[in-house]
Order: C-alpha cells, then sequence, then structure tokens
C-alpha cells in the first residue's frame, strides 16, 4: 500500500508539471503576480495586535462602521475604518480555572486547547449578537449586548459548537435558528445540524450514506424563495471535502469535494427521519483540467458572490490536490443554477454486494424525494415535511446522493498557482469604466501573501502579491469592506486592514494601464481611485488589453543620463530596473538593438554586464521595458572606454573625488591596510622567534631532546640535532636537517622517576605564545591580496593564495558575475554604487 501510494504521488507530481508547462501555459492558467510588494514596502497599513488573538473569527457591520473579532477567550469591537485608532472594546470570555483543569486532566492541551476559542460570532438581532466558544472542551454559547459589549446570557452549546478548536466547523444563523456543521462530541463523526429549543435535526449516520469523515469549510444561505414562481423554500449550502467510494478504488479517490444542501423550513419525518434533515441531498463539486484528468479534489475556501438574484450568484472555491507532494492550488467558480439543476436530475444508490455507488435506474416516488415544501405540495395538504409519505422519505434517506456532479462555469480552473496554497478568498464585484462588471478576487496564502486578481473570462490577472508578515504564517479569514475601502484579513497573531487598491504606486499613465485595476484610472495627472471621481469622462483605463489609452498623455517620468567612463578591460554594470515581473529588458546602443549574443554581454533582468570592455564598447546604451506590446524608456547611459586614464583622473575622479583621510569609510581602509600590515610583520617576527628557540635547543643539546603533549593521542614532538657548529650528526635518530619532526610515542601522563632524575627528558619552559591573529585574517587568508580588478569606478578585491597553493575558494571576477545575473529572476538589485565614476 505504500509502494502504492509512493507511485501516485510520483505520476500526479510529474501529471500536473507535464500540466503546467503544456496546457496551463497555452491556457493561461499558472498566472504570474505583475508586480510583488514587500513587507517592507507595505503604505497604509493597520494591525491589531493582541495576546488574546488566535483562531480569528470577524463579523463586519459596514453601515455601523464596526469590525467585531472573536479571539481566544476574548471578543472585540474595533472601528472599521481604522482598526488601531485606539477606541477598541473589549469583551473578556475566559474558561474558568475549573474547566482548564477538566480540560487537562482529559489529555488536552493546556497550553493551546484549554481555552475559550471563539468559534462562531454573528448577528442576532437588533440588539445583541449571538456567540460560542469551546470553553475548555465544553462549549457555551451567549448573546452580547451591543450597548453595553456584556454577555447577557450564557447557554450550553454543545448542539451549536465544536468542543475541539482545529475541527473543520462552519455556521449560519437564519431568523434565529442556528445552523451548523462539524464534530459535536469527542470521537463523533460530522454532521449538519439545526439547534433550537423546540426541536433539533441532524443528519443520517447509518451507513455511512449521509457524510463520511466531512471536513466543512464554508456555508451560506440562498433566499431562493424571493420572487419564486412555485413557492419555493430558502435554502442553506454547506460546502467540504469527504471520503468517497463512488466509481473509484479506495486507492484512487480517497477524498472529493461536495455541495450539500437543506431546506429552512425542513422539520424531520413523521415516522420515517425523525429529527432528520428529509430535504438533505449533495452531489460533487469538480475543479479539474479535462484534458489530463488532473483533479483539486481538497477544498480549502469558499465565498458565495451575490450579484442581485440567486439565479445569477456564483460561488467561487480554492482547491489543492489531496497528494502531499503536489504543492499547487486552483480556484474553479460555479453557478448556482448549475447546482440546482444537478439536485433536479437523477440519484445514486449503494449496492451492498459491490460496496459501490451506482445511478439508480429504477422508477421515482412522488412527490420527488430531497424536494423542499412548495405550493403544489400545499395544495395537496402537504404543508410540513411531516406531511411527506413514508416511501419517498424512505427514498430520501437512501439516495442522498447525486449522479451528476457540479462542473465550474468555464469547464476548467480559472486560475492554477503551482508552489503556492491558497488558504482564504474574498471576491469584489467593481464596476469599471468601460461599463462593465469585474470580480476582483483577494486570495491568501499558507505563508502569509495576498493575491489581488481581476477575472477577465475565460482569463485572470494577477495584479500584485502583497506580503502581509515579516515571518510566514497562513491567511486565516478575509473580509472586504465596500464602504472602507479595506481588506482585512485574520491570522493567528492578529488583523491586518489594508487598502482595496493601489493607485498611487504608478506613476505614469502607462503604468496604470498595464496594472488592469478596475479600481484605479487615469485622471491626465496620476492613476486615482476611480471611485472618487464623479465626472470620468476625462479618465482613462483598459482591463481586457491593458495597453490603450496613454497616446495623449504628455506626463513622462525624467530620464537622466548617467556617464560611464572606465578603462579598457574593465567590467562595466548598467542598472535597468523594473518593477514588474511581466515586463522584458531591450537594449539599444547608438540607436540600434543591441546584439546579446556577442560574447562580451550578459544580459539580467535589471541589468546588461560589459565584460572586458573594448574601446569598441563606448556609445550610448538605452534600456527599455516592454510589456504587454508596450515600450518605455527606463535607463540611459553615456558610456567611454579609454585605453589608459589620464593621470590627475586616476588619482583624482572628476566625477567621483575618492574620500578625504576624515571620512570614516576613508578611514577604515586605511586602518584595514595598516592592520594587514602590522599582522605581517608580527607574524614574521614570531616566526624568526620561534625557529631561533628551537635551533638554540637543537644545538644545546648533545641528545635528542622530546616534548610531550599532554594529550589523549599520545603525540610526542621530537627535535633531532643536526650540524650545529662543528656538531655532527652521531646516532641514526639525528636528521642534517636540524627540523622539529614529529615521531610516534605513547603519550605520557605524568612525570615518572626517571623522566625527573634525567636532564635529557627535562622539560624546557614552553615557547612564547604567539599574539591572536587579525579578524580580517581568521578566515584561512594568510596573504594579502595579490590581484585587484576595477568595475564601475569601484575597487573590488579579489583574494588569492600563491601559485603553490592556489586556494579554491578563488574565482574571477567575470565567471562570479555571469552565474549571479544568470540565477537572479526576481530578486531586486542591491543599492546601485556611484553611477558617474571612474
Amino acid at each position: 500500500m505504500v509502494k502504492q501510494t509512493v507511485k501516485m504521488d510520483c505520476l500526479y507530481q510529474c501529471l500536473l508539471a507535464f500540466v503546467i508547462v503544456g496546457v496551463g501555459t497555452a491556457m493561461d492558467l499558472d498566472v504570474t503576480p505583475r508586480i510583488t510588494i514587500p513587507y517592507s514596502e507595505l503604505v497604509d497599513v493597520n494591525r491589531f495586535i493582541n495576546t488574546a488573538v488566535s483562531n480569528v473569527t470577524m463579523l463586519l457591520e459596514d453601515d455601523a462602521g464596526i469590525l467585531y473579532v472573536g479571539a481566544r477567550g476574548a471578543i472585540f469591537s474595533l472601528n472599521a475604518r481604522n482598526i488601531t485608532d485606539g477606541t477598541n472594546k473589549t469583551l473578556n470570555w475566559e474558561a474558568s480555572p475549573d474547566k482548564q483543569k477538566a480540560c487537562e486532566i482529559k489529555g488536552r492541551n493546556n497550553k493551546t486547547e484549554c481555552f475559550n476559542h471563539i468559534r462562531f460570532l454573528q448577528r442576532f438581532n437588533e440588539t445583541h449578537l449571538y456567540v460560542c466558544g469551546t470553553f475548555a472542551f465544553s462549549p457555551l454559547c451567549g448573546h452580547i449586548d451591543i450597548k453595553t459589549f456584556h454577555l447577557t446570557s450564557i447557554s450550553e452549546g454543545k448542539e451549536k459548537c465544536p468542543f475541539d478548536p482545529s475541527l473543520g466547523y462552519t455556521g449560519v444563523l437564519v431568523d434565529g435558528k442556528m445552523y451548523t456543521a462539524t464534530e459535536y462530541e469527542f470521537q463523533s463523526t460530522a454532521d449538519i445540524r439545526l439547534a433550537q429549543e423546540q426541536r433539533l435535526l441532524k443528519t443520517e449516520d447509518s451507513h455511512n450514506l449521509w457524510l463520511v469523515d466531512a471536513k466543512f469549510v464554508g456555508s451560506a444561505l440562498i433566499q431562493e424563495s424571493v420572487n419564486s414562481l412555485v413557492g419555493d423554500d430558502d435554502k442553506i449550502y454547506f460546502f467540504f471535502t469527504e471520503g468517497v467510494k463512488e466509481k473509484y478504488t479506495e486507492h484512487e479517490k480517497p477524498r472529493v469535494s461536495r455541495v450539500a444542501r437543506v431546506c429552512k423550513g425542513d422539520v424531520g419525518g413523521q415516522r420515517i427521519l425523525q429529527k432528520k434533515w428529509t430535504s438533505f441531498l449533495k452531489a460533487r463539486i469538480i475543479c479539474s483540467i479535462p484534458e489530463f484528468v488532473f483533479y483539486f479534489d481538497i477544498l480549502t475556501s469558499t465565498f458565495v458572490l451575490d450579484r442581485g438574484s440567486w439565479q445569477t450568484s456564483v460561488f467561487y472555491g480554492t482547491f489543492t490536490s489531496q497528494w502531499k507532494n503536489v504543492e499547487a492550488s486552483a480556484i474553479c467558480r460555479y453557478s448556482l443554477a448549475d447546482i440546482q439543476s444537478v439536485f433536479e436530475g437523477p440519484y445514486m444508490e449503494y449496492m451492498e454486494d459491490i460496496h459501490k455507488w451506482t445511478k439508480y435506474e429504477g422508477e421515482l416516488p412522488s412527490p420527488r424525494p430531497g424536494l423542499c415544501i412548495t405550493n403544489e405540495l400545499r395544495m395537496k395538504g402537504q404543508n410540513t415535511s411531516k406531511d411527506l409519505p413514508d416511501k419517498v422519505l424512505g427514498f430520501q434517506k437512501l439516495h442522498p446522493l447525486m449522479y451528476d456532479e457540479v462542473k465550474p462555469i468555464e469547464d476548467r480552473p480559472l486560475l492554477l498557482k503551482k508552489n503556492a496554497l491558497y488558504t482564504r478568498i474574498a471576491v469584489d464585484q467593481v464596476m469599471a469604466l468601460d461599463g462593465q462588471e469585474y470580480d476582483v478576487m483577494f486570495i491568501g496564502t499558507d505563508d502569509g501573501y495576498i493575491h489581488k486578481a481581476v477575472v477577465m473570462s475565460p482569463k485572470v490577472h494577477i495584479i500584485e502579491e502583497v506580503q502581509l508578515f515579516r515571518s510566514p504564517e497562513p491567511v486565516e479569514k478575509l473580509v472586504i469592506s465596500k464602504k472602507q475601502k479595506s481588506l482585512y484579513i485574520g491570522s493567528l497573531s492578529g488583523v491586518v486592514q489594508i487598502p482595496l487598491s493601489n493607485c498611487s504606486r504608478y506613476i505614469t499613465c502607462y503604468d496604470c494601464i498595464l496594472a488592469r485595476d478596475p479600481y484605479c484610472g487615469w485622471n491626465g495627472d496620476a492613476c486615482i481611485e476611480i471611485s472618487s471621481v464623479e465626472n470620468r469622462t476625462l479618465m482613462v483605463q483598459d482591463i481586457v488589453k491593458g495597453s490603450t489609452g496613454c497616446s495623449n498623455s504628455t506626463v513622462r517620468v525624467p530620464i537622466i543620463q548617467k556617464v560611464k567612463t572606465v578603462q579598457q578591460g574593465a567590467d562595466i554594470m548598467l542598472f535597468c530596473d523594473i518593477d514588474s515581473n511581466l515586463a522584458s529588458t531591450k537594449w539599444q546602443v547608438n540607436n540600434t538593438e543591441l546584439n546579446i549574443m556577442q560574447q562580451n554581454y550578459k544580459v539580467g533582468t535589471d541589468g546588461l554586464l560589459i565584460l572586458n570592455s573594448l574601446l569598441s564598447h563606448t556609445g550610448n546604451y538605452s534600456c527599455y521595458k516592454e510589456e504587454n506590446g508596450v515600450q518605455s524608456l527606463v535607463a540611459v547611459y553615456a558610456v567611454s572606454i579609454l585605453m589608459e586614464l589620464p593621470t590627475d583622473e586616476v588619482e583624482k575622479p572628476s566625477s567621483t573625488p575618492l574620500p578625504s583621510p576624515t571620512n570614516p569609510e576613508s578611514w577604515h581602509v586605511v586602518k584595514a591596510e595598516v592592520v594587514y600590515i602590522a599582522a605581517i610583520i608580527i607574524l614574521g617576527g614570531v616566526c624568526v622567534v620561534l625557529m631561533s628557540v628551537l635551533f638554540y635547543v637543537a644545538c644545546l643539546q648533545n641528545k635528542t631532546g622530546k616534548y610531550h603533549l599532554n594529550t589523549p593521542s599520545g603525540v610526542e614532538l621530537q627535535t633531532v640535532s643536526g650540524s650545529c657548529g662543528s656538531r655532527k650528526a652521531e646516532s641514526n635518530q639525528e636528521y642534517a636537517d636540524g627540523f622539529l619532526q614529529i615521531i610516534p610515542g605513547e603519550a605520557v601522563s605524568g612525570p615518572s622517576n626517571r623522566d625527573l632524575n634525567s636532564p635529557v627528558r627535562q622539560l624546557p619552559p614552553p615557547p612564547p605564545v604567539p599574539p591572536p591573529l587579525p579578524t580580517e585574517f581568521t578566515n584561512g587568508i594568510t596573504t594579502l591580496p595579490s590581484m585587484l580588478k576595477k568595475m564601475n569606478g569601484n575597487t573590488y578585491m579579489l583574494l588569492r593564495q600563491n601559485d603553490e597553493a592556489s586556494s579554491p575558494l578563488y574565482h574571477s571576477f567575470t565567471e562570479e558575475l555571469s552565474k549571479i545575473l544568470e540565477k537572479r529572476k526576481h530578486t531586486q538589485l542591491v543599492e546601485k554604487p556611484d553611477e558617474s565614476s571612474v
């Protein structure tokens, strides 16, 4: 089984790579964000951080301008305009010490689990909110008075809230009734419940026919009774992932995504399905690439976008692969009309003999099982679900699964991202200057990024990606405020508020147009939010093409020509910074396109490197940014290559003079040279002293002298007499070279009587300890630099050992820079050196 799973993982990895390279490129599914905004460049950001923040639950009341935040042991009321203005209110609701102790006795973690984690927070009526928390594995719910911001009542919450803060959970409050889905008891299976004083409804748990290890991620109320011609009922939809066996073996498709629905007026059956749903139906949700039958089966987040009526509403879902070795995400969107059509289609039934689900081909009872109560049924005297015939309820109990599958609107994903795991999604609908409404998606990742993308069916353009946190952490919640023009992001560390648009980042007309941001438009002078302008006749915007509208614009960013004067043979770096990940660079020399195939040129994503410059490289260099068919000038250089630099320029360059000795940087350079020279002199002196001592000891003694090192290795140093004055070697243990030799011997742990009485064995005084090496020499380099190379007028030192012992760390300057430029993709260059220098 393990081997088969590994093989399947490898197979899906290869398949995903082939999909992205093949179909993904052709269909533009794997989209690259146009610009990347790192954490250090964030502006207009508000952060609410509190020690109680954890497993954030958020409720936005846009008209009132309040953002309610449920955390660990506390609920906060924040100003939606600015969540950090200091006007927030706090309601502490901690689990009691007794509950925490009981939770710890159950074997739960008293550092993370044995607290009151707020999992549900919604509006109950005009004066109160309704809140539920885990309360140290003993759930409780209560009402919060909005004016006083205090709990007015507390009740049992075991039928409404999970006991474990890590369990998947979703819920919605409708007309005072609470519809939730999770695991409610310890070691219980997940189910969908309606909990209220009058009645409790649940899903059927026999035979695992209704739900199989379900993990819920979202729910929504759809008011299908509004303007209904048949008198239909409102419905609550639930989205989840569960185990599956229909059509597949256990190893092929262990989990799939589902959508289920129940009717708001469901009250259970009279004899069959008592206290159980009589309208529960579920269907599979497909998010796949049809050409390769590659499925994204794990649903991680949903968002229902209301477009004015339930027939036109759509829901978005973020999906990942169930294969752990495949790190990729996809986004699909679905029509609620298509979902309803699937629920009106054929059923499936479970065959006990073969343990599989197959299509039901028999006759259906009347009225159709799973339907809500309509006008037609009321005319027949069936006013509630308790009035439905037993035959209908019996069929419903055994056939909750639909045969047809819910497919995305485009029949394929809107967006596919490799090496990214999407955790949350929120969608806003924006009216652009062309009169069209565009869906703008805000997508959170598991490492703390927000991807902002505009949907241009069937394509998607990622406008930007924003790094929210200094250290990676997953995005837990996303809430959009159209009134405050803000996006609220919930995480384990707190709540972040950022603007929906970053129009001010685009300083030219083409930057504004190329962004293709429905929030932004060019008014002739600047890129601004179109919602802030009443008269938009003079504004330009191009969402579909992203290239037209700036032909009459006169606003240009001035380009200052930079001068480069170097000696022949030097390497020259010409920077060309572009902020768009979708743009490419083109270079011209003297108004002629540069032949980058020449050996001396290396072109990178952020500059041009001229290696071993020649006199023929002299000229005017221009760098152009090209994106989406639009070309704009970015940088201009005047490069001069000289055979030899004038003496006065070498001593004192005209454009960038050398710093005076009083300059701290210059002083550090001089100081470093003095340290180098002093270190060499000291080391040389120490060597002379040591050699003199050794020769003196060797000449003074007639016999071999030994130095025992008191170490476990038993190493013995022996000085061997050689020719010293008129002395000659008198034994085989003496050598003519007179150098210190290392001979094997036994380690001596302490002096023996013989050693103490023998003048030969008496230990001489140890030689003086050499002074410590300067820090500059601790890297193993024992000589001064032996080669200097100049580039851009700045001196770079390349350190090299002598020819006999060449350092393996040495690389040529040309090779190193070439490798760096070829490897860099989107990394920003370091701060530029002086642009005009010798």
